[in-house]
């Protein structure tokens, strides 16, 4: 390769990964796997180094993703360097040689910088692109661990890692309603959940951050408490530990006892509910770490190490195409069983069409897979390449022709049939879980017997099944007692509450949570929700312009509303009884501004429903009150308010309504 076909393949490669890191940033979607990213990075990497052609908007010299636009902007006081990476355990001892350093986890999460003066929280902004981030104050009060008063009153500066733990991902996964995919991973659920207009999104994510450094702290002239906490790494944290943050798992390491460490962590993480993608080392002496001074793109006080992921060889036997209600059609891998991280592993998802087609996978072929950072089952690398694999033309469900969907050059495999069974069949199972009808005993194997047999095509039909006794007392594995506990359960689940209801019918976006929401919004009564409008169900507060006009669009269409009412003629919905002497009751209020007798907007908020009000996000002609502390500020929603002759009260007066 000449110098000329180097500085194109270089220019090609920063634009597939510049498009890759966009979209996993800024879409929470992934276009190739990790491997392959790391890959074609390295391989850029090495093409700079080999004949020393360095673009200015290269990804090896610009790190991060661009802030999105409709957050804004705010420029870092001190530029956001990475860390030079490996994932050989000597370097890491090597680059400790006669230093004591501290070593913790990498986390994989969202980086943030937060700036507390006097003792109070005033900014927290994203890492963004190194040097410009994105303002995300509005939603720091909405993490479930960052203290908004600490009892240090001097300037203090750090950054921490935003994350989602692995148990309320897979919680938040277990709640997604019908018509939605599932998250992919921790990293993307946070990155999206962290960066919304809305906090009350990231709050019922149960966003955390855990704080890995002590950035400024005091003025020049440093009191003896601040003097001591910027003497080691390990201080900062003590002190940041004090201060009531949560602080990132740690240990003080020597050349002597590192690789034990490592070794320590390597089987924590295994078991460890924080997404962590390896670990760092710093040196503990931060004087002497400040004295190396930084490369252009690295400081040259820490290293981050990169979990070795365990691969294995094996046969590619099969793909599975497994279809979803939404009509995506996933490819999965089925290989021969290989051990990976103390675990047998035979199936990997392949994403999509795009990365099969880099792979060129091919049946029997001889490949190589490995758990990304030790959890997700991925395909490494395809040793035989025989490119062979057939993309089926049908659905496997219903028959119908599939079409190839590109997407921004992604290609993913769609069934468009509206009625195809998996459709359906996912509906059903939907309509029976726990937090929707909780139909005990009826599972997907059954609901699709049902579905082949005519015996339901819709909601209602569940409960009419009684007519086909004789038909299903033939069936292989029902007796008259399997029967009788399904029709049993069936019969139980009549007598309901309103959210389940609404949490049964699959309106694209309306989970359990925001299901509760509504049902409380209008009173139990579901044909009030049926007949509401857009700009009613913009005032509720978590509903926000795109779920209202989902709820609109269902109730809309007739089909849908054919089902909703059959089903209820089925079923009773027990109304909660209101209680008329609550302070409150059928009060609207909005909040704005900054508070003072509250630690929060949420306990504010359930002060409010506690009396039996509600809160709105905006300002409209069915709000009774604006809380507001500054009543005199020129605000939006004061604004609005005064235009409505709505009253504008603070916190004080908001009490005397108590």
């Amino acid at each position: 390769m000449n110098k000329s076909d180097a500085k194109k393949r270089i220019e090609e490669l920063n634009e597939i990964l510049s498009k890759a890191s966009e979209t996993y940033y800024n879409e929470d979607r992934e276009i190739m796997s990790n491997f392959e990213y790391d890959k074609l990075y390295d391989e850029l990497k090495s093409l700079e180094d080999e004949y020393d052609i360095h673009l200015p908007n290269s990804l090896t010299q610009n790190v991060g993703f661009k802030a999105a636009e409709f957050l804004p902007k705010v420029r870092h006081e001190k530029p956001m360097l990475s860390l030079d990476k490996t994932k050989d355990r000597e370097v890491l001892k090597d680059f400790l040689s006669d230093k004591e350093g501290v070593l913790s986890y990498k986390l994989d999460g969202l980086t943030i910088v937060l700036t507390y003066e006097d003792g109070k929280f005033v900014k927290g902004v994203t890492r963004g692109n190194g040097e410009i981030g994105e303002d995300i104050s509005n939603n720091i009060p909405a993490f479930t661990n960052v203290p908004l008063k600490i009892s240090y009153k001097g300037h203090l500066v750090l950054r921490g890692e935003a994350i989602i733990t692995y148990s309320d991902f897979n919680k938040i996964n277990d709640e997604m309603s019908v018509g939605l995919e599932k998250y992919k991973n921790p990293r993307n659920l946070c990155s999206g959940s962290v960066r919304q207009l809305d906090p009350n999104i990231t709050k019922k994510r149960n966003v955390k951050l855990v704080i890995f450094s002590l950035v400024e702290i005091g003025s020049s002239k440093k009191t003896k408490e601040e003097s001591n906490a910027n003497k080691t790494y390990e201080n900062q944290l003590n002190f940041l530990d004090g201060l009531g943050f949560e602080t990132v798992l740690h240990r003080k390491v020597t050349k002597n006892d590192i690789l034990d460490a490592i070794d320590w962590f390597a089987k924590d993480v295994t078991t460890s509910d924080y997404p962590s993608d390896g670990l760092v080392l710093i040196y503990n002496d931060i004087e002497y770490g400040v004295s190396l001074g930084n490369t252009s793109k690295f400081p040259r006080n820490a290293l981050a190490f990169k979990w070795q992921d365990e691969t294995a060889e094996t046969i590619l036997r099969d793909i599975e195409w497994s279809p979803s209600r939404t009509g995506l059609i996933n490819p999965v891998a089925i290989f021969d069983t290989v051990e990976l991280e103390g675990t047998n592993v035979s199936r990997a998802s392949l994403h999509n069409i795009s990365i099969m087609e880099d792979l060129k996978l091919g049946i029997g072929d001889k490949i190589k897979v490995f758990k990304a950072n030790m959890i997700i089952p991925q395909v490494e690398e395809n040793l035989t390449k025989s490119n062979n694999f057939k993309i089926p033309s049908k659905c496997p469900v219903c028959g119908s022709k599939l079409v190839i969907k590109n997407n921004d050059g992604v290609k993913t495999l769609f069934c468009e049939n509206q009625v195809c069974a998996i459709k359906n069949i996912k509906g059903f199972e939907n309509l029976v879980s726990r937090n929707c009808m909780n139909i005990e005993g009826i599972n997907i194997a059954t609901i699709e017997t049902f579905i082949e047999k005519g015996y339901i095509s819709e909601y209602a039909d569940l409960y009419k099944l009684s007519k086909h006794k004789k038909d299903i007392l033939t069936l292989d594995g029902f007796g008259e007692k399997s029967y009788n506990n399904i029709i049993d359960a069936i019969d139980k689940s009549r007598d309901t509450e309103c959210y389940r209801v609404i949490n049964s019918l699959g309106i694209l976006g309306i989970g359990a949570a925001n299901a509760k929401i509504l049902a409380k919004h209008f009173d139990d009564d579901i044909n009030k929700l049926i007949k509401s409008n857009e700009e009613e169900l913009k005032e509720i507060n978590e509903i926000g312009p795109i779920l209202a006009k989902s709820i609109v669009d269902y109730f809309a269409n007739k089909k849908n509303l054919k089902i909703v009412n059959d089903l209820l003629a089925e079923i009773n919905i027990n109304k909660k009884k209101k209680d008329n002497n609550l302070k409150l009751v059928d009060k609207i209020f909005v909040i704005t501004g900054s508070l003072n007798n509250y630690s929060n907007r949420d306990e504010l908020i359930k002060v409010i429903e506690d009396n039996g009000g509600k809160v709105s996000s905006s300002v409209s002609k069915n709000t009774n009150y604006l809380i507001n502390n500054d009543t005199t500020s020129n605000s939006t929603k004061n604004k609005k308010a005064k235009e409505l002759g709505i009253p504008i009260i603070s916190e004080s007066e908001f009490a005397k309504l108590l």
